[in-house]
């Protein structure tokens, strides 16, 4: 039985939320990516797996800062003191996607380590584990630098499409040369055709990722997909090959609040039966609180009460509050805050109001109307001044004929 952790998205970086960490420097949300890794690796330590697999995305961007480098070696150097080689494929974030510049991940490449393998162009590996021989078809976030693009088009679209009819070719060739009486695993960091989208994901601009569908990837000798990219962790082929998303190791956004978060135990037996386990790693609690508020009660006490019913310790937080109409905002906002005060982020206080409808001019009033006709029909369109129409009026056209002998 050859055992192995299958993990993506570490996005190391992403601090759109927290705050600078008194007793290190590093900021909060870096230290959660970095438990939630290390989670991980207590996991393949403990259970002595054969290989560490990280389909891509180590981090927000392919300019990583110096912080953020040294942790992910620390972390990943576990794994090496441990005897566990560590796969690893580029992704879309840790690509510069500049011809000739190095990815955010070829550091690991240049260690004079056999532990670490870095896929930046499709490649097998005929890795030798503990429990026995398995094949890997690493496909990193193709680009078109990574894929030989000879066909010249003005379309970007066409260029997509191009792209994944080469991927799939090279797939299928690098398929064609394993031997099948070896358990073999495609690692990719892809878009597949029926996979979820989540948080900020979708807001992303979907037509540009190359698309591969199942059918196309769940193929001989493939016993798993290991796939990374998109957020979710789901199982594309639930009744074939395991066509698995491990999903990202922490939350990114309020999107993703109330998505579980972990990564995948996976074991592949000598029949080349494939299993895997999710297993979950601890997550910082995003809690999002949505009040209504009405108009009889005191407003700031309201919402208070709304706060209360959550456990909002060491959370990420966002309240948003719905006004009753034609109601003024008398939200204390320093009494909110301080209901909050045992949350780790308060990152907004938002009002919501009901936008009321624009009246339609009426087709009765027209430019050939005089004044007093004009603000007639108007105030009979104010159900608020009807009972005043007459005395508006009046004192309308008193002020005009004012200013007219004023002139």
């Amino acid at each position: 039985m050859i055992q192995f952790i299958h993990t993506a998205d570490i996005h190391f970086g992403m601090e759109n939320y927290g705050k600078v960490d008194p007793a290190t420097g590093i900021h909060t949300r870096l230290l959660d990516f970095v438990t939630a890794l290390n989670a991980c690796i207590d996991t393949a330590i403990k259970r002595d797996v054969d290989f560490f697999l990280f389909c891509g995305d180590a981090y927000k961007t392919a300019h990583p800062s110096q912080t953020q480098q040294r942790m992910l070696v620390q972390c990943f150097l576990r794994l090496h003191e441990a005897n566990i080689p560590v796969i690893i494929i580029v992704g879309n974030h840790d690509h510069p996607l500049s011809f000739g510049k190095a990815n955010a991940l070829d550091l690991f490449g240049e260690f004079p380590l056999d532990a670490f393998h870095v896929i930046s162009k499709p490649t097998t590996i005929h890795l030798q584990t503990k429990h026995g021989p398995i094949n890997i078809v690493g496909i990193p976030w193709p680009t078109r630098n990574s894929i030989s693009l000879t066909q010249v088009s003005s379309s970007s679209s066409s260029i997509t499409d191009y792209i994944s009819q080469a991927v799939v070719k090279i797939i299928k060739d690098h398929a064609q040369k394993l031997d099948p009486t070896v358990p073999a695993v495609l690692a990719g960091h892809l878009t597949v055709s029926n996979g979820i989208f989540s948080g900020s994901e979708k807001r992303a601009v979907y037509g540009t990722d190359p698309l591969f569908m199942p059918s196309q990837l769940a193929i001989e000798p493939f016993d798993y997909v290991a796939l990374g990219h998109l957020h979710r962790h789901q199982n594309l082929n639930a009744h074939g090959t395991p066509i698995v998303y491990a999903g990202s190791i922490e939350r990114v956004d309020f999107g993703e609040r109330k998505e579980d978060k972990g990564f995948c135990l996976v074991s592949i037996d000598k029949k080349s039966n494939a299993q895997y386990q999710f297993i979950k790693v601890p997550m910082r609690p995003f809690i999002q609180i949505d009040a209504t508020l009405n108009g009889e009660q005191e407003q700031t006490e309201q919402l208070i009460a709304a706060i209360q019913k959550y456990d909002v310790t060491n959370a990420i937080v966002k309240i948003l509050y719905h006004l009753p109409d034609g109601q003024k905002d008398l939200v204390d906002l320093k009494a909110i805050q301080q209901a909050c005060d045992a949350a780790m982020d308060l990152v907004g206080i938002i009002p919501i109001r009901t936008i009321a409808p624009r009246t339609k001019r009426l087709q009765s009033m027209n430019v050939s109307m005089d004044t007093r006709s004009l603000l007639d029909t108007y105030f009979d369109t104010k159900t608020e001044l009807k009972n005043r129409k007459e005395i508006l009026l009046d004192k309308t056209m008193a002020l005009l004929d004012e200013e007219v002998d004023k002139g």
